[in-house]
């Protein structure tokens, strides 16, 4: 969808709220740092949680943001090349574009592609592009993702695939790792606490090693989606703790 660039601020803000009533979360991408750090004020100023990923951000922050809106954390990550972050978020509904008429290198055809498909992964996904005109770039590029579009349709048709649970299966997915998390941390706290009043043997070193080793492939998993390698590393971890539950009870009997 193309949108004329003046009033496109107050556009964006009204896009946004409606996303954010529906618990989904958006993308915005700038040409300037200026333009992102002024845009990411102005909509904290006006009750939007947000949050302006800037290339200051180490691998770290980056990975915790991407990880916070996913969780609705905030709803609005801000930022001037997405592209090169891996962003493959199913909750992403809007992407926006700002000055998406503006030749370069962020708003070539590729560029252009790529930041649409941002918004791929969702069933209602929708991309906004804010520009006085159509650049060539914006042609093709509205061309190529129809096209891409269009054969993803015929593929799930003709496969039976429905796109609609995804929602779900991430949200069950998130609510099971926050249980197993809060869990496995007072299991620990426990381990650690016990730790103060007698040496901990080498088996249970490596259970408690084990645990958080396996704990971290399963957030891995999750966040790449793959639902049933992480629902079985989950698994792996209940198994895990109730060993170490018994091992810590046998000593204490």
């Amino acid at each position: 969808m193309i949108k004329p660039s003046k009033g496109q601020i107050d556009d964006l803000m009204d896009e946004i709220r409606q996303r954010a009533a529906r618990s989904e979360r958006v993308l915005v991408t700038t040409l300037t740092k200026r333009m992102a750090e002024d845009l990411t004020d102005y909509l904290l100023e006006n009750g939007v949680r947000v949050q302006y990923l800037h290339s200051e951000v180490d691998t770290l922050r980056r990975v915790e943001l991407l990880r916070e809106l996913r969780m609705g954390v905030f709803d609005v990550l801000v930022g001037i090349n997405l592209l090169r972050e891996g962003l493959d978020l199913p909750e992403v509904s809007l992407v926006a574009i700002l000055d998406a008429d503006k030749e370069g290198f962020l708003r070539s055809e590729t560029s252009l592609i790529q930041t649409i498909g941002r918004a791929a992964r969702n069933v209602s996904g929708q991309v906004h592009m804010y520009a006085d005109k159509i650049t060539p770039s914006m042609e093709r590029a509205i061309d190529e993702t129809t096209r891409r579009r269009a054969k993803q349709v015929a593929y799930n048709v003709a496969h039976g695939v429905d796109p609609q649970p995804l929602r779900k299966k991430i949200a069950d997915i998130t609510d099971l790792l926050a249980r197993e998390d809060a869990d496995t941390a007072a299991l620990l706290q426990e381990s650690a606490a016990a730790t103060g009043r007698r040496k901990r043997p080498a088996a249970e070193d490596e259970l408690v090693t084990l645990i958080d080793d396996l704990t971290a492939q399963m957030h891995h998993a999750a966040t790449e989606l793959q639902f049933e390698l992480a629902a079985r590393l989950r698994d792996e971890v209940g198994d895990l703790k109730r060993e170490l539950r018994g091992m810590r009870e046998g000593q204490m009997a």
